[in-house]
């Protein structure tokens, strides 16, 4: 039998099934992306004359001429935590993920779309900025492997299962 955690699964034209990465490799891919804003934060540092004092704004700058925004919602119930991250414009095949006991981690990098007019000039379209990179902290442990995520409409939904029923950081009182 094929594994079909492989692979996004199609559910019909507006919805897609997606399956958690090895969050090892994951961080490794996110690594690329956190450099190219070190790098950009650089250049913005040197542009100004070497200025110091100024880090956090160029860091934030560089963040957002890198990554484009994505919105998060989070709501926590009895054994449940339900997180909606916008990503529209992302296609399923463009996007990695993944889950883990307190936190998810969004990846994403759009391809360069070319279209052909009749005239055959070609049309690039800008996706700029092109990549996500979005770490989420969860309000409370849960377990990775009963996850369901899906993307619909250019919104990723996340339905987690709680490990333990208590939230992150709760006590525990002794016996």
């Amino acid at each position: 039998m094929e594994s079909q955690r492989a692979s996004p699964q199609k559910l019909g034209p507006a919805l897609a099934r997606l399956s958690s990465c090895d969050p090892e490799r994951l961080r490794w891919e996110a690594q690329a992306v956190e450099l190219a804003i070190a790098r950009r934060a650089y250049e913005l540092f040197e542009g100004r004359g070497r200025e110091h004092g100024h880090d956090w704004e160029d860091w934030f700058r560089a963040e957002s001429e890198v990554l484009r925004p994505v919105p998060i919602t989070i709501a926590e119930s009895g054994d449940q935590v339900e997180v909606w991250a916008n990503v529209l414009g992302f296609e399923e095949s463009e996007l990695k993920i993944s889950i883990e006991p307190h936190g998810i981690v969004i990846l994403g990098k759009k391809e360069a779309a070319a279209t052909e007019t009749e005239g055959g000039k070609i049309e690039y379209i800008d996706w700029s900025p092109d990549r996500i990179l979005r770490f989420v902290a969860l309000p409370a442990e849960i377990d990775p492997k009963s996850a369901s995520v899906e993307l619909r409409e250019g919104v990723l939904s996340f339905e987690l299962r709680k490990a333990s029923g208590r939230r992150v950081g709760a006590r525990r009182k002794a016996a």
